[in-house]
């Protein structure tokens, strides 16, 4: 027995030197032991198709781009994906590309009128988001937006019936395999801020139910950002990051003000603080419109935005 003590206490005794070796050897090479790197860079980075968007690049060169400058997932827009089998693209070709780029295809971006009030709409914005639903999965996807369009334009609408249909749509991913994440957009005139996406999550009862949030739409909607503290991170499997000027007022604001993460005023460090804190691990996903990135090289835009997301990150997490 004391023999067998012994060999045990010298394999511990081994395994804390070579432990610390190996953080000593890191430390004098530059190089930062893992537990400390994953603790400065918790989250998965990703590039939201839309980023490169007036480029016009086909779907399988977005792609190629992503992968070329480093990113670990993409974003694409169905619209995309449906061009781009409309003329003549293999969807099978675009999975097995991603992945053998070491691509996640973490979400895609769709407008299925599917929280409307008319029934025949309403069907007819479930069909489509079955339609959609299927060309996200035959790339490889497994989470789809479940965006306000259809009510954006309408005011008061009833949320509790929102978060029914929202139900709807997620018993709709598990029959085809997708996850409907629930967006909000800061313009819109019904499900703008976080408390209604949060209300209508909840209202929605269903173990996959999950919000898609974005920088710029959560304070373009009036939302401040203490309301993250809310949310359970865990239940989030991307969120868009982007940033916004101090100039024009936030009423003002659309689109195309988005700039990197970091180039403007939204308080980075407590917002990537306060989801790292509720338990958030997914993927930070870039999405701008911005024109002046457009008139620039799109591996410059694609790789530019890549090191300003990291910047952002291991400030907040330092």
């Amino acid at each position: 027995m004391k023999n067998l003590l012994s060999r045990r206490e010298l394999i511990v005794q081994s395994g804390l030197c070579l432990a610390a070796t190996a953080a000593a050897t890191a430390a004098t090479c530059g190089v930062e032991p893992p537990a400390e790197a994953a603790a400065r860079e918790p989250f998965g980075y990703s590039l939201n198709l839309a980023t490169v968007m007036g480029h016009k690049l086909s779907l399988m060169e977005e792609i190629e781009l992503a992968a070329e400058a480093g990113w670990k997932g993409v974003e694409p827009w169905v619209r995309n994906i449906e061009k781009y089998q409309a003329e003549g693209g293999s969807l099978a070709d675009i999975k097995k590309r991603a992945a053998d780029l070491g691509l996640e295809v973490v979400s895609a971006i769709g407008f299925a009128a599917w929280a409307v009030d008319d029934d025949a709409e309403r069907a007819a914005g479930l069909e489509q988001f079955r339609r959609d639903m299927d060309l996200v999965r035959q790339i490889g996807g497994t989470r789809i937006a479940a965006s306000p369009a259809g009510i954006n334009r309408v005011a008061g609408v009833d949320l509790l019936r929102v978060g029914e249909r929202y139900r709807k749509v997620l018993e709709l991913g598990r029959e085809m395999g997708i996850v409907p994440q629930l967006e909000i957009w800061g313009s819109s005139q019904s499900l703008s801020r976080v408390g209604e996406a949060a209300m209508v999550a909840a209202a929605a009862d269903h173990p996959d139910a999950c919000l898609l949030l974005d920088v710029y739409h959560i304070f373009r909607g009036g939302s401040g950002f203490e309301s993250l503290r809310l949310l359970n991170g865990a239940a989030m499997h991307a969120f868009h990051v982007n940033d916004y000027p101090a100039d024009p007022p936030r009423e003002q604001l659309n689109d195309g003000h988005r700039v990197y993460p970091g180039d403007g005023i939204a308080p980075y460090d407590q917002i990537l603080r306060t989801l790292y804190d509720t338990g958030f691990r997914g993927m930070l996903s870039l999405e701008v419109f911005n024109r002046d990135y457009w008139a620039q090289d799109p591996l410059t835009v694609a790789r530019t935005g890549l090191e300003k997301c990291r910047a952002v990150v291991q400030r907040a997490m330092a």
